[in-house]
């Protein structure tokens, strides 16, 4: 097990701050008459939600196996990312290390809080050079490291992730909302030998729950603890928790739809290759494919004027589209406009 002293990695006044504390939530009372929080007696959902996330957090713990005292709960995995820079980063002082490309949010949150975003390069496989790595770390000694694995927007996995986490003495994030779409381990299993290391999930994606907005921290103990003290006090509603609850005991069906979309994209892989006016189909680890158009442009308003919603990446990955995996009825109807776009 690595020795650091996360203490030492917080912001002093983070320190110092008393969480706001929901007494009801902190104790446990068998006919409570519930005078105490200005709700009103009448309604489905007149009373506010459970502020520690305690049965969803028990659900995950045994879903996962891993103690619920390490598992924070977000107002989707975006309020995690800003909660971890506002732990850990002081303003105008620290750094944060990220991919380029990867997912904004990072970057937009440290921006935020005024934190320096320095940014790792990667390859032509949109793979880190370890080399660059190391030599950044050691010139600008970043607070937090951001990884996203599989990827967004590229869709491929990161290996060895296990060296930039034995070689940052900062605060490491792995960011795992693809995860369920790749065929690579999760880190959770490195959480207890990793007192730095923060692995972050999301109901959003595999899940199908993007509309509830839940996002889940893997983290040690005493980093828990520190979601606990910072975040907002009844970030996570009523709904979302109940909703999560509910698919948390149809397991069965969400492998199902799991194995629908890993068809579809094998399908959908398969169809893209015979298009004319693609010149690349990147490899992925996701449930979506980063695509290099000859003519990105054309297509991109093509697929607009279809009504079909993508992301451009270009121009910072030239001439690429990200373009996510619908059901067969959404597939057919972009290839056939895709196939369109070949004649123009």
């Amino acid at each position: 097990m690595t020795t650091l002293n996360i203490k030492k990695l917080v912001r002093k006044n983070i320190l110092e701050l008393k969480p706001y504390i929901s007494f009801r939530d902190n104790n446990q009372f068998k006919n409570p008459v519930l005078l105490d929080a200005n709700e009103s007696p009448f309604g489905e959902y007149h009373r506010y939600p459970d502020s520690i996330h305690r049965k969803i957090r028990d659900k995950i713990a045994d879903f996962k196996n891993i103690s619920s005292n390490q598992i924070a709960i977000g107002n989707g995995s975006d309020e995690l990312i800003d909660l971890i820079i506002k732990i850990f980063c002081e303003p105008k002082k620290d750094s944060v290390l990220v991919m380029n490309p990867s997912f904004a949010m990072y970057g937009f949150y440290a921006a935020i809080n005024e934190n320096e975003v320095i940014s790792l390069n990667l390859d032509e496989n949109f793979e880190i050079k370890k080399e660059d790595f190391l030599q950044t770390v050691k010139d600008n000694q970043p607070k937090v490291l951001f990884l996203c694995s599989p990827n967004n927007p590229t869709g491929n996995s990161i290996y060895d992730l296990e060296f930039y986490i034995k070689n940052f003495n900062g605060i490491v994030v792995i960011d795992e909302a693809y995860i369920e779409f790749s065929n690579q381990k999760s880190c959770l299993e490195l959480i207890n030998n990793y007192p730095n290391l923060i692995v972050l999930q999301t109901f959003s994606k595999a899940w199908g729950l993007a509309g509830a907005r839940v996002g889940v921290a893997y983290s040690s103990e005493e980093i828990t603890s520190l979601f606990y003290t910072v975040k907002s006090p009844f970030n996570v509603n009523n709904l979302s928790q109940n909703v999560v609850l509910e698919i948390l005991d149809q397991v069965e069906d969400f492998q199902n739809n799991l194995n629908k979309i890993l068809e579809e994209r094998d399908w959908l892989n398969d169809q893209l290759t015979h298009i004319e006016c693609i010149t690349k189909v990147y490899p992925t680890d996701a449930n979506f494919f980063l695509i290099e158009f000859e003519d990105v442009e054309n297509v991109y308003d093509k697929l607009l004027e279809s009504e079909i919603l993508t992301s451009k990446r270009s121009p910072q990955i030239p001439n690429c589209i990200r373009i996510n995996v619908g059901n067969r009825e959404e597939n057919i109807h972009l290839i056939n406009v895709l196939n369109q776009c070949e004649t123009l």
